[in-house]
């Protein structure tokens, strides 16, 4: 397994020479004092040494270790503590928190870098800080000053870590026919009952205090989704000044046994009778929820990135140690036995998927990052709500997307490593294990197709589908004739076409978006990614028309590019006759033919 380092280069090049994020900064009242491009390459460079240096070199072990569970509560891997009080104090947990209770305020753009990251160092451990970082989100968003004030300052600097507890082991996506209850007892404060599943980071030894998020119903709430509450249970009662008091009645019941991230504790936890108290308003508490949503599944698209990032660094290196067989013209290094492997076609077919995809990926997710950020800092009113809705639009794609790819990019790293790939102690195997939960959690990849095609582009007469065509459009109207533009026009033409022949099918048949939606993200998604290529080859001939140094990285940009558009690219023709094929076949079976 390779050390790992974070690309910082290309990260760089994506945020401020593609996406310009340093003048936006620069350009927004509310930000500009908080960050500038010296500011942010200063906490790149410490993130990154913190990612190689402290974290990475405990995935393998953390993964062999494991979290254990006891009746005293359950203890992470060896050096995770240590790892996340570097974290912590290294201000990372409230990086985009509210400055108000002690959080840095920085653009998801940026700290988007840090999530990928940690989730190509160690995607277990990135968990703890990550999901308190969505639960500030939530709290500052819909608790009362009291509760803000309280929690919000212990979440940022990391002193406390936080937790959702949404699933039961009978509602996952339906969270409408949860049965966790809670009972008023009048004095601001509500008594929770009920057991939840699958609950990352619920209990461990990192902290003193937990901050659980708990989705509950009260007595007379109304029956489905609009009647679920979030309340806020702490593992240990805080008392006014923020000391700790005595424990609360939240036990952590088990921990599941898990294909992968085994050094993230997934924990079965129990609520009997816990004090907790309400965020935000009775009977609103979805509302709470998907305040933080888009975020989360920005994070988890990522987390996909991350992972096949580090299999792409390990396969890469691997590729060029290992020696076998010749190259098909001939030795090309004849004082050798056998040549590297990287001189083989099929071989370098797969690293430069994995590469044409990470770098897609990194494009893509910043692009969404950026349109988050707009969406909350821009001064300009029709910019924050043109933002807001391409980001209601692409949260499900990049989610979808990232993960799924993770995961091929994660399999073709360990095929790179032939039959030492499928041995532990070379690392591949782990980050397939690993990446597999990211298409699962924080929304199935169905589900986030669905959303795309049922609510973002059928529910809404594709009126943010419209605005997303309009902004290719305005992109390669601005630089007609680059080798790109053609191709991007042609792929977004027929994406279109399929969008409006889905909507006619979606009029008359209800089955349409449930069978056509996820051959449609991916098809989506092909024109995204290239849409992000042809950005970055635009700006790649910019620089070395311009003689910037660094030539050999705007060149190698330019020929990703370009096989991007001939290799992967054609494979949205299949899903755009999948994805349009109606759905007499796919429910022709009667359920006993099955």
């Amino acid at each position: 397994m390779a050390d790992y380092q974070a690309p910082l280069r290309d990260m760089r090049f994506v945020m401020y020479e593609v996406f310009n994020a340093d003048k936006r900064w620069g350009q927004w009242p509310a930000i500009q004092e908080v960050v500038d491009r010296e500011t942010a390459d200063a906490f790149l460079e410490e993130g990154a040494k913190l990612a190689a240096r402290t974290v990475a070199p405990l995935n393998r072990e953390g993964d062999e270790e494991g979290c254990h569970w006891s009746e005293e509560g359950v203890t992470t891997p060896k050096g995770y503590k240590q790892a996340y009080q570097l974290f912590s104090e290294a201000g990372l947990t409230g990086i985009g928190g509210n400055p108000e209770y002690g959080g840095m305020g920085m653009p998801k753009a940026l700290s988007a870098q840090f999530d990928e990251m940690f989730s190509s160092a160690s995607l277990a451990f990135i968990l703890y800080p990550s999901l308190t970082s969505g639960a500030a989100l939530a709290i500052d968003a819909h608790a009362s000053e009291e509760l803000k004030s309280l929690y919000l300052p212990r979440l940022y600097s990391g002193e406390w870590t936080g937790a959702m507890c949404l699933t039961e082991s009978h509602s996952g996506t339906d969270l409408g026919i949860i049965r966790t209850r809670a009972e008023d007892n009048g004095d601001g404060s509500y008594n929770i009952t009920g057991t939840k599943i699958f609950i990352t980071a619920g209990e461990h030894d990192l902290t003193e205090n937990i901050i659980h998020l708990v989705l509950a119903k009260l007595p007379d709430a109304p029956a489905g989704p609009k009647g679920i509450s979030m309340f806020l249970v702490p593992k240990v009662h805080v008392n006014e000044d923020g000391s700790l008091a005595n424990r609360n009645e939240v036990q952590c019941g088990s921990l599941e046994h898990k294909m992968g991230i085994k050094a993230s504790a997934t924990c079965v936890m129990n609520f009997d009778g816990a004090k907790g108290y309400l965020v935000g308003e009775a009977n609103k508490g979805l509302n709470a929820m998907f305040t933080m949503m888009n975020y989360e599944r920005l994070f988890v698209g990522i987390q996909g990135l991350g992972t096949s990032e580090m299999s792409y660094q390990s396969a890469l290196e691997y590729a060029q140690d290992r020696i076998q067989g010749r190259a098909a013209k001939g030795p090309q290094q004849p004082d050798k036995a056998a040549d590297p492997i990287l001189v083989h076609g099929d071989v370098r077919r797969m690293l430069l998927n994995m590469k044409a995809l990470n770098e897609g990926g990194r494009a893509f997710s910043t692009y969404v990052a950026t349109q988050l950020d707009t969406a909350k800092f821009s001064p300009d009113e029709t910019e924050r709500k043109q933002a807001a809705d391409q980001v209601a639009l692409l949260t499900p794609v990049v989610k979808a997307f990232l993960t799924d790819m993770g995961l091929e990019s994660c399999v073709a790293g360990q095929q790179v490593f032939g039959g030492h790939g499928y041995i532990r102690e070379w690392g591949q195997e782990q980050l397939v294990r690993d990446v597999r939960i990211a298409q699962i959690y924080e929304g199935t990849n169905g589900i986030q197709a669905l959303d795309l095609l049922g609510r973002k582009i059928v529910m809404n007469g594709g009126a943010y589908f419209k605005q997303f065509a309009e902004n290719v459009r305005g992109f390669i109207a601005d630089g007609e004739g680059d080798e790109f533009a053609a191709p991007l026009e042609t792929a977004l033409a027929k994406l279109e076409s399929l969008t409006n022949e889905l909507q006619n099918q979606a009029a008359t048949d209800p089955n349409t978006v449930n069978s056509s939606c996820t051959d449609y993200l991916h098809a989506f998604s092909y024109v995204s990614y290239a849409w992000m290529w042809a950005m970055m080859a635009r700006e790649a001939q910019t620089q070395l028309s311009a003689g910037t140094e660094g030539e050999s990285f705007y060149q190698a940009k330019i020929i990703t590019a370009r096989y991007f558009y001939k290799r992967l690219l054609p494979k949205m023709e299949g899903l755009l006759i999948t994805a349009a094929s109606g759905t007499e076949e796919l429910y022709g079976l009667l359920v006993d033919q099955f």
